[in-house]
């Protein structure tokens, strides 16, 4: 892949992708006859990543800071990861699986940014992994002493901004391909319906 491709060294997609995105540009989205269906529950899933995201790093700052007890953090923090880790593996499965195919075949010159896609969830299910075992490595640690916890919290802090990264990027990109795929050809015509 080159580096135009590459999650992490991305800025977004490549350009010779873009041109649905043009054509529909994300301030016109929800003004769209075809936006409801899969591309609002596209959308709506997106944004629950992001929310859920938004919130470990909040509730993980919240702990370093002192503003939960270890207790209360590890009540807080053990079912909202699991709930993320596990949804965001299950969401990607589902698209590598059936919606990408779908949708490269709907339309082929779109085929390289769904291997550009499938190659991202790859990255981010070693991320996810990574964060799981820092998440894990930090709640084994909260019986033990304030560094081993301190030390513990900030990897796990940062396993987790590195996963949030290439999730933004790779969310927003992914719905800058199929967003305008959706409403250009509807969910009847894809065969998404």
């Amino acid at each position: 892949m080159t580096a135009d491709s590459l999650l992490l060294e991305r800025a977004g997609l490549p350009d010779d992708l873009r041109w649905l995105a043009e054509k529909y540009p994300r301030e016109v989205w929800q003004g769209h006859a075809n936006i409801h269906g899969i591309a609002t529950m596209w959308l709506q899933r997106h944004d629950m990543f992001r929310e859920l995201g938004g919130m470990l790093t909040n509730g993980t700052d919240d702990y370093r800071e002192g503003r939960l007890t270890a207790p209360e953090f590890a009540r807080w923090f053990a079912p909202r990861l699991n709930h993320f880790l596990g949804h965001l593996d299950g969401h990607h499965n589902v698209e590598d699986i059936h919606y990408f195919p779908v949708f490269a075949k709907a339309e082929t010159r779109l085929k390289r940014g769904f291997e550009i896609l499938d190659a991202d969830h790859h990255t981010i299910h070693e991320g996810l992994e990574r964060n799981a075992e820092a998440a894990n490595a930090f709640i084994r640690t909260l019986s033990e002493s304030e560094d081993k916890q301190r030390f513990a919290a900030d990897a796990y802090a940062d396993e987790n901004s590195r996963l949030i990264a290439m999730l933004t990027r790779h969310l927003a990109d992914e719905e800058d391909l199929i967003i305008p795929l959706i409403l250009d050809r509807g969910d009847r015509a894809l065969g998404i319906d």
